[in-house]
């Protein structure tokens, strides 16, 4: 069992991931809103080191918030077909700003 983690600074695919989803037996997601590190600090006018100096210069053509998407799969199938899903809806997802997409091991899950 795993929690497929999906940080999508992409936002305009949530709904194709979302319907690609249900077609492939995911059975339920929770979607928050986030924002990363570099945006929260770009735009919080704190980081005044060179790197964040950087970070904004960056940024400033970026959007500030994204969706992150979790959601826990019992079923190794169903978690392959989500990822490549997931890859197949946004392309290349290794691309710069397009977002990041990670798995966790889950032991027991109370409450689904």
């Amino acid at each position: 069992m795993n929690v497929l983690f999906i940080v999508l600074n992409e936002t305009r695919y949530l709904d194709d991931i979302l319907d690609s989803f249900v077609d492939i037996g995911v059975k339920g997601a929770t979607i928050l809103d986030s924002q990363g590190m570099g945006s929260a600090i770009a735009n919080s006018g704190q980081g005044n080191q060179p790197l964040f100096g950087s970070i904004r210069l960056f940024l400033d053509n970026a959007k500030p918030y994204n969706k992150t998407i979790f959601t826990v799969i019992d079923n190794e199938d169903v978690l392959t077909k989500a990822v490549e899903s997931v890859c197949r809806i946004l392309g290349d997802i290794d691309k710069p700003g397009v977002g990041m997409m990670f798995t966790v091991p889950v032991n027991n899950v109370y409450g689904i």
